[in-house]
């Protein structure tokens, strides 16, 4: 097993707020990487900013302020997701970043066109601004674009074009063998039948006097690349490539690359086509989510109906956000978030569930033990269990059955608190008998806090504060000493009392 794990969330791009949409994304990899540590792995989790392109463009002038004012603002509120959302991201990317990502991105434009794969040609065809991409007749829908629902503009130009077309075939053997895995398998047979249908080649630049905000074309600079070279390097520009050779030989490639449904064909056709034509290697598994629905349509920027993660967190806390996002929203499918539900789940499951739990339990363990932890017990037979559940789960990018694993296991713990009373033990005397449930509670909360800990991680370091322990955090563990039962030391002080997810009406 190797030591070192790379992962990539797409580029948000960034002409309005982060929506809750790119929070389901980012939160989903984040969950990864943490995984990751908790296995002693060297984690480098890349995010970023998609700032160039017509919309910002329009954005800026409207505003009466240059692209470049826009794009520092903006990017700005989706940096800050990583306090806001308790992120351990471990750089941030930008595409107008003139010293760290265009070096890269011109680099391997002149790889492409060393592999003889890009030739200037006339254009005509129809572009969504939304999409801020070129899209065929047969895609629309009652005319329209099928994301954003409104009508492309006709485009004819000359520009530089990308010999996509000859590279579906290597591309449907490398999906076809797992050496470039996509998950699910659905989305690989989605996008193999669209291989098998033929690939085209692709425009892969714009005239600068019509999109002069964007990075120049090498050796042209009236020509501006488009979003395919632009954006899509930053998961090798953003590792080095192109500035710091030992840093990309490191790193590339990536072990995984989180994304979004509706990007699948420019990630499982058009950036791995780069890759090939550049002899550069494959990411090895391209992990796509769904949608976050509201009222059966895609929250999206261009449609106007966006939730705002930064007003979820102000409300109900980072955890009680990524809770939800990672339990009621299917990790593969799509999602209804509604506040109704959100609710009721904070309610039962984070307040009366995992938070009355380790309240009831610090507290009789300062009633019935001091305020300290007894002596060890047996092992809980729910613990070696929900262990290997978990670990198999997420291994297989299920994070909504391993959070409910989780969540099904702190219920057995609350199931356990009643079951043995241990205030009707106190009544008989028996403190052997109060000394066994306690330390079973105890340390079964410490490995539950564990298991936690990538997907509520403000949650499981307040745990082990509560249990007067060093907090998790981001560090890496030695997994299989960490969650080996009777770690909890006896006679350890543990806190008098803790509030983890205070009730809402």
């Amino acid at each position: 097993m190797s030591d070192k794990y790379y992962l990539t969330t797409s580029l948000p791009y960034i002409n309005s707020q982060p929506h809750i949409g790119f929070a389901l994304e980012i939160i989903q990899a984040d969950v990864i990487a943490r995984w990751q540590r908790l296995q002693a792995q060297e984690v480098f989790f890349l995010t970023g900013a998609d700032e160039h392109g017509s919309k910002i463009a329009k954005v800026a002038l409207g505003a009466g302020q240059t692209p470049q004012t826009v794009a520092e603002r903006n990017s700005m509120l989706f940096s800050e997701l990583k306090e806001i959302l308790n992120l351990s991201t471990t750089d941030f990317i930008r595409t107008s970043d003139r010293d760290r990502h265009w070096p890269g991105a011109q680099a391997l434009w002149r790889r492409l066109v060393k592999s003889g794969d890009i030739y200037k040609d006339s254009y005509r065809g129809l572009y969504c601004v939304g999409c801020e991409a070129f899209i065929t007749e047969k895609e629309l829908v009652n005319g329209c674009c099928p994301i954003h629902l409104k009508e492309p503009e006709v485009v004819e130009e000359e520009n530089y074009f990308f010999r996509l077309s000859q590279y579906a075939e290597p591309l449907i053997e490398a999906i076809k063998s797992k050496k470039f895995k996509i998950i699910p398998e659905g989305r690989a047979t989605e996008i193999i039948n669209v291989m098998e249908a033929g690939l085209t080649d692709i425009s892969f630049s714009r005239p600068a006097d019509k999109l002069p905000w964007g990075i120049p074309v090498p050796d042209d600079p009236a020509h501006t690349m488009y979003v395919w070279c632009d954006a899509l390097s930053n998961y090798i520009t953003g590792i080095g490539f192109g500035r710091d050779e030992a840093l990309f030989q490191k790193w590339w490639p990536a072990d995984l690359q989180v994304i979004g449904k509706d990007i699948l064909r420019f990630h499982a056709a058009i950036w791995p086509a780069m890759l090939l034509s550049a002899k550069l290697p494959l990411p090895k598994v391209l992990f796509v989510h769904g949608f976050i629905t509201s009222g059966g349509h895609k929250m999206s920027k261009s449609l106007g109906n966006v939730i705002n993660p930064a007003e979820v967190v102000d409300k109900y806390g980072a955890d009680a956000l990524r809770y939800y996002l990672l339990k009621e929203i299917p990790t593969i499918g799509d999602g209804d978030f509604s506040w109704r539900r959100f609710a009721e789940v904070y309610n039962s499951e984070l307040a009366n569930n995992l938070g009355n739990l380790i309240s009831r339990v610090l507290q009789m363990a300062q009633k019935f033990s001091g305020g300290q932890v007894p002596a060890t017990a047996p092992e809980l037979s729910i613990a070696p269990s929900t262990i290997a559940a978990v670990a198999q789960q997420v291994t297989e990018f299920d994070l909504a059955k391993a959070l409910l694993a989780i969540d099904q296991y702190f219920t057995a713990l609350n199931v356990l608190v009643d079951e043995k009373k241990p205030w009707e033990l106190a009544k008989t005397g028996d403190q052997a008998a109060i000394d066994t449930v306690l330390y079973q509670l105890l340390e079964g909360i410490r490995i539950g806090a564990i298991l936690l800990s990538p997907f509520l991680p403000g949650t499981a370091d307040s745990i082990f504060e509560s249990l007067g322990l060093e907090k998790l955090s981001w560090r890496p563990l030695a997994w299989e000493d960490a969650v080996q039962w009777g770690r909890l030391t006896p006679g350890q002080t543990v806190a008098a009392h803790s509030i983890l997810f205070p009730k809402f009406s």
